[in-house]
């Protein structure tokens, strides 16, 4: 792999600029960047003209194929996030391309207000496949949350005829389904609920694991899932032509077969590498190829879960940690055998050999960061 463009270099650019200097670091021609500028001048871009809502890892997406991923410079990583799971066949699938572009050269939107000769056939393929009765298309998974909140609130008010105004949503401390309102009003993450309250009403939370607090839950009987809600844009014909692509590729090529054997090796690697630092990794847990590393957070410190995704990166893997002291490792379903390997093995050399030297060199706080808690329930939260 080629060399990489070191993050303190970038970061040092970008703390040094001011918003009249975005023309130094990269071709502009008409006010337009050109599509060869560096990675360097791209996130500066970013930076300067998109909200800060966001902590991305300091690297540029430019094509991908499989599980690769090349940035501006050439540079080749192995993608272990997958774009939170929603590329699960692995970039640029050439039959899902193939149905991409055929359909955007014929119809791309239609809206509900009409047909379209595609989400028919879509809705059809897609409820026989998961065995449901009916499907309601959204166009993200947090509208996918909020839409089932509110047909769960219809449910419970038309069927099981909770009195008005008392229905209650039960979630799991600890849970994270997005950061529209309706989702973070079950959340446990203060960084996407401080500054937004008073939350959405009606929330309980329980732990995980909890019986004895899911017994507050009445099991629904068959058929609560039949409401009506609507939804202007989704089913549009382009997704439609899209997901019925992206599904048959999941079945003809196996790939939830493929999951459960790869993330089995994947957990295997990574539960040696436990073995081998007790005093660091508290968990690995996951799911075929959903899969989370736990550390534990003092012995970071003051290095932060962050902080190893950076030295994954500069290894040539891209992963994401979520909060301080956990990684995802979600590669595309597609992902080989010496891939898997090869993710694992360079989690390993950053436990052994730069987290050291992260411990002993990064500034260190006069104190360190209190655990932090949950602001609604009190629960110590993350590592």
């Amino acid at each position: 792999m080629a060399s990489r463009v070191p993050l303190q270099l970038i970061l040092n650019k970008i703390k040094n600029r001011s918003r009249g200097s975005v023309r130094c670091f990269g071709t502009v021609t008409e006010g337009i960047t050109s599509p060869t500028a560096s990675s360097r001048h791209l996130i500066g871009l970013e930076h300067d003209y998109s909200a800060h809502n966001y902590h991305p890892v300091p690297v540029v997406f430019s094509h991908g194929k499989g599980s690769a991923i090349w940035d501006p410079e050439g540079n080749k990583y192995l993608d272990f996030l997958a774009a939170y799971s929603a590329v699960n066949q692995g970039h640029c699938h050439p039959k899902i391309m193939k149905a991409l572009i055929d359909q955007a050269q014929t119809l791309t939107l239609s809206s509900r207000a009409f047909y379209n000769d595609k989400f028919p056939v879509f809705a059809e393929y897609l409820t026989k496949l998961f065995g449901y009765d009916m499907v309601l298309p959204m166009n993200t998974g947090a509208e996918g949350v909020e839409t089932a909140l509110k047909l769960a609130r219809k449910w419970g008010y038309e069927k099981k005829r909770i009195p008005k105004d008392q229905a209650i949503i039960v979630s799991c401390c600890g849970c994270f389904h997005g950061r529209t309102m309706g989702a973070i009003s079950m959340s446990c993450d203060n960084d996407a609920t401080r500054g937004f309250w008073p939350l959405l009403p009606g929330q309980l939370k329980v732990d995980f694991g909890d019986e004895a607090a899911l017994k507050k839950v009445i099991i629904p009987p068959d058929g609560y899932l039949k409401a009506i809600l609507g939804k202007a844009l989704g089913g549009n014909p382009l997704a439609s032509a899209v997901g019925i692509a992206s599904l048959q590729v999941i079945q003809d090529e196996k790939l939830a077969e493929r999951s459960a054997e790869m993330g089995e090796e994947l957990r295997r690697l990574l539960a040696k590498t436990q073995q081998q630092f007790p005093e660091i990794v508290l968990e690995i847990r996951g799911k075929g190829l959903f899969n989370a590393v736990e550390l534990i957070s003092k012995s970071l410190f003051p290095a932060t879960a962050y902080d190893l995704c950076i030295k994954l990166k500069e290894r040539g893997i891209l992963a994401k940690p979520t909060h301080n002291a956990t990684i995802r490792l979600t590669p595309p379903l597609s992902i080989s055998l010496d891939e898997i390997r090869e993710g694992a093995k360079a989690f390993h050399d950053v436990l052994e050999h730069d987290l050291p030297k992260l411990v002993r060199e990064k500034p260190k706080p006069a104190s360190p960061k209190a655990q932090d808690t949950c602001d609604r329930c009190g629960r110590e939260l993350y590592g």
